[in-house]
């Protein structure tokens, strides 16, 4: 079961609660807008309202399933807690402070353990399941690129380029997008997280895309640097220096590194070629139900990577006023290296 190390790892807590909406998919595979996961040693509960009553008991296994309004949200959770004879409570601490104030007014009578930490690193390592709907939603991401890049010339906006790529993802099979899809043009590249704008595409111009589709819940995150034409010697440089500092990262990484050792790959590789101070972010992310979850691969990051885990390995140099580089793959933990799920390729020209 999903839950079966929970209570090994955090023997001092009798049941977790979590409201929040990503959590609440995590264990019940259901998107939901209200409704609480309990999980206990002894059963666990899914509550939620109306709306989703047939498809909670239809689609939610292992789970009790319990009805109730937004008015007696929090005293409902206390009366479950009390049936199965909880003291020790964790939570998710992702609450508006209302809603927080809310819920530990209802569960005055329990000892509350603040327990996002233990969640999110449960969440961290993937079964072989999620790791499943994370290579579809790649596979669809990539096709999709593929379709939309091909329609890419000058003249072209950034939105009408982000529009192309965005309906090839969903006629290609993704439920939606996993976040605004990032599309750049000229020196617009050296903003990692532009705004598509009206900007319209000259020859000899840098064409960054960073984008990633959704399946069955699960995100992809994939990022590809192009140009028609000739960007001229400085960026065709930086480019291949992005290239090969993210290929020496890949070919080392493995379970055991920490976090920040896994950046400091890319990044002294980078710093060595004379460009360490344009490169500004973390070297990764785990991806998953959110596109940004545990571990973060940055500096002084001490996460242990472990085997499982769904991360980015994602270098970038940016240079104001003249454009950026990036170039991003998903990579999959394992315990001597690890497996890169993203095959798309790294041609700069097309």
């Amino acid at each position: 079961m999903i839950t079966s190390d929970l209570f090994d790892n955090n023997p001092n807590i009798d049941a977790f609660v979590v409201t929040d909406e990503s959590n609440r998919f995590y264990f019940t595979r259901m998107e939901t807008s209200f409704g609480a996961v309990i999980v206990s040693r002894e059963k666990n509960v899914f509550i939620t309202d109306f709306r989703y009553e047939s498809e909670a008991r239809e689609k939610v296994k292992d789970f009790d399933i319990v009805i109730t309004g937004y008015s007696g949200f929090y005293a409902k959770i206390a009366e479950v807690l009390s049936s199965l004879s909880v003291k020790t409570v964790g939570y998710g601490e992702k609450m508006y402070i209302d809603e927080f104030n809310a819920f530990k007014s209802a569960l005055t009578g329990f000892k509350l353990k603040p327990a996002e930490s233990a969640i999110a690193a449960k969440r961290a390592v993937k079964t072989e399941e999620e790791i499943s709907f994370i290579v579809t939603a790649q596979q669809i991401a990539e096709g999709a690129l593929k379709r939309a890049i091909s329609h890419a010339k000058p003249g072209m906006t950034e939105r009408e380029l982000m529009a192309e790529i965005n309906y090839a993802m969903v006629i290609g099979g993704a439920e939606k997008y996993s976040f605004e899809t990032i599309v750049a043009f000229g020196a617009n590249t050296a903003q990692p997280h532009h705004h598509p704008s009206d900007k319209k595409l000259e020859k000899n111009e840098l064409i960054l895309v960073d984008m990633g589709a959704k399946y069955c819940g699960y995100c992809s995150d994939m990022t590809r640097t192009f140009c028609i034409g000739n960007p001229g010697q400085q960026l065709t440089d930086v480019y291949n220096i992005v290239k090969s500092a993210q290929e020496y990262a890949i070919k080392n990484i493995k379970a055991g590194m920490t976090c920040h050792d896994a950046d400091a790959l890319a990044r002294e590789y980078i710093k060595s070629n004379g460009y360490g101070e344009n490169f500004g972010h973390s070297f990764g992310h785990g991806v998953g139900i959110d596109i940004h979850e545990d571990p973060r691969l940055g500096t002084g990051s001490e996460t242990v990577l472990q085997k499982g885990m769904v991360v980015t390995a994602e270098p970038g140099i940016y240079i104001s006023g003249l454009g950026g580089v990036r170039i991003e793959d998903m990579l999959v933990i394992g315990d001597d290296g690890v497996t890169d799920i993203t095959s798309y390729d790294k041609k700069l020209n097309i």
